[in-house]
C-alpha cells in the first residue's frame, strides 16, 4: 500500500512539475511575442517616418521639377529710363547726343533676336538659378544655353554728361509720372521671384525686388533691393557702377526667374508682368543729378 502510494504521489509530483514547466514557457512565449510586436512596431515606425521624410523630400524637389518644365511666364513688357545728365544705348557711340533716354521692349527684343536667335515675345523665361550671375542652371545642375530663351542677357551702353555714380531708383521722375523701378504682376508672387542683374568692372549687382531697402555683399557681388518710390533716396546700398563725363560704358545685364526663391511655384506658371528699371546718376553731392 505504501510503495503504491508513493507511486501515486510522484506521479502527481511530475504531473505538477510538468504543469509549472509548461505554465513558465507559455509565460516566457508571451513575453518573447510582446517583445516581438514591439520591436516590429518600432521597425514600422521608423519605416513610416523614413518614408514620410522621403516624401517631402521628394515633393521639394518635385515641384522645382514641375516648374522648370511647365510653369512658364507668358507675357512681359520692358522698358528702361534714364534721367536727363545720363543716356544709353544698346551700341556704344562717340559722343552723348548719339544715346537716348528710353529703351523700349521692342528694341530690345529686336536686339536679342538678332544676337540670341531667339523672340522674347514667344519664348518664356524659365526656373534657373545661379552663384555668379554669369552661369544659369536648372535644377538639376544642367547648364542653360544662353540661346534657349530662360534667360535674357543683354549689353546696354552708358554716357554721362559728367562723373557719376548711376543707381537703380524707385522713386518717380515727378509727381505726374510713373516710371520708377518696379516688376509689377498680378501674381503677388512673382516681382519676389525676379532677378536683375548688371555687371560691369569686374563687379556684378542684383536687383532683388523682394529684398526691401537692404543689400548684401559677397566678393564681388551685391544683391540689393529698394524701398518704395516714397522713401526713395540714394545710397551705398543702391549704388552700382560709375561713370566718367563723355566715357562709354558697356553693361551686362541678365533678367531671370530664380528657381530657388520660396515664391517660384506652380502659382507664377502663364504668369504675366512687365519691368521698368530707371537709372538716375549722383555726381557726388548725395543727391539726384539735375534735372532740366
Amino acid at each position: 500500500m505504501k510503495q503504491t502510494q508513493r507511486k501515486n504521489d510522484i506521479r502527481e509530483s511530475g504531473q505538477s512539475s510538468k504543469k509549472s514547466f509548461a505554465g513558465n514557457r507559455d509565460e516566457s512565449m508571451d513575453a518573447g511575442k510582446s517583445l516581438d510586436r514591439s520591436l516590429r512596431s518600432r521597425v514600422y515606425t521608423s519605416l513610416l517616418l523614413a518614408l514620410l521624410a522621403l516624401v517631402a523630400v521628394t515633393a521639394a524637389t518635385v515641384a522645382w521639377f514641375s516648374i522648370a518644365d511647365r510653369a512658364r511666364v507668358r507675357t512681359m513688357s520692358l522698358e528702361i529710363v534714364a534721367d536727363v545728365d545720363l543716356r544709353m544705348d544698346l551700341d556704344p557711340h562717340q559722343t552723348i547726343d548719339q544715346y537716348v533716354k528710353t529703351l523700349s521692349f521692342e528694341s530690345i527684343a529686336k536686339r536679342i533676336q538678332s544676337e540670341k536667335g531667339f523672340s522674347m515675345e514667344e519664348t518664356p523665361l524659365q526656373p534657373v538659378t545661379t552663384d555668379d550671375a554669369v552661369t544659369f542652371t536648372y535644377e538639376n545642375g544642367s547648364v542653360v544655353d544662353g540661346k534657349s530663351g530662360a534667360y535674357l542677357e543683354v549689353t546696354l551702353h552708358f554716357m554721362a554728361e559728367k562723373d557719376m555714380v548711376v543707381h537703380l531708383t524707385s522713386a518717380n521722375s515727378s509727381e505726374s509720372s510713373t516710371d520708377g523701378t518696379a516688376v509689377l504682376s498680378e501674381t503677388a508672387g512673382l516681382p519676389e521671384a525676379m532677378r536683375i542683374s548688371f555687371a560691369a568692372d569686374n563687379q556684378t549687382w542684383i536687383y532683388d525686388p523682394g529684398m526691401g531697402n537692404e543689400s548684401s555683399t559677397q566678393g564681388s557681388m551685391k544683391t540689393f533691393g529698394l524701398p518704395g518710390a516714397d522713401r526713395m533716396t540714394l545710397t551705398d546700398d543702391n549704388a552700382m557702377f560709375s561713370l566718367k563725363q563723355g566715357k562709354d560704358k558697356a553693361v551686362v545685364m541678365h533678367i531671370w526667374l530664380e528657381g530657388t526663391a520660396p515664391t517660384c511655384t506652380d502659382e507664377l506658371r502663364a504668369s504675366q508682368y512687365a519691368i521698368r528699371l530707371r537709372f538716375i546718376g549722383d555726381s557726388g553731392g548725395g543727391h539726384e543729378a539735375a534735372e532740366t
